[in-house]
């Protein structure tokens, strides 16, 4: 088996393609050690000292490390990991615990949609999905719709994207323009 490594816009992120399936559906981010305790690979990603991140996507694993730890002697120690688990057919969460699912909210308590602008919603939602995941997740990450309120829509990112110091301008520049030309009634995308 072949692990191919992939650089991300953050620096502190490398996104490991093991070439197969890592989730089938959905995403999995974890940002500490407690977190990572539903899956033995995350955990024991963590357990490497210098990690502060791992985050799940659909074929792929992306790794943070900490401020100030180079990827040239921490990277042979991930791969090694992937590697066995993978070689292992090791499954991804422990089993007998809903642990490993994770739904991604389409908002929360603190910003929720008003019904009259569900059009609105739904259009912002397909471009989301169609147009702006893909191309994030092709950086090691993923981007979670959150809210919608008053032309604004909150948007959170996840994995290489979450911290990275392009995210600013990707959410102000990339996104924003994409959903402002489309859906002329967003006025602002912020972070959620």
């Amino acid at each position: 088996m072949f692990i191919e490594t992939e650089t991300t816009p953050n620096p502190s992120t490398l996104k490991f393609l093991p070439g197969e399936l890592v989730m089938a559906t959905g995403t999995r981010e974890f940002t500490s050690p407690e977190a990572s305790e539903a899956s033995p690979l995350a955990q024991a990603l963590f357990d490497l000292g210098d990690v502060t991140g791992v985050f799940f996507g659909r074929d792929f694993v992306s790794v943070t490390a900490a401020p100030g730890v180079e990827w040239a002697s921490l990277k042979p120690q991930v791969l090694s990991l992937l590697l066995d688990h993978f070689v292992a057919q090791a499954p991804l969460f422990v089993t007998g615990t809903a642990a490993g699912i994770a739904v991604p909210a389409d908002g929360d308590d603190e910003f929720n949609d008003d019904p009259a602008d569900a059009e609105i919603i739904d259009q912002i939602k397909d471009l989301i999905e169609t147009r702006v995941r893909p191309a994030v997740a092709n950086d090691g990450g993923d981007i979670i719709y959150r809210g919608f309120r008053e032309g604004v829509v909150y948007l959170q990112m996840q994995g290489a994207c979450s911290g990275c110091p392009s995210s600013s301008a990707t959410l102000k520049h990339g996104i924003e323009s994409l959903l402002k030309h489309y859906v002329p009634e967003v006025s602002e995308v912020r972070a959620a």
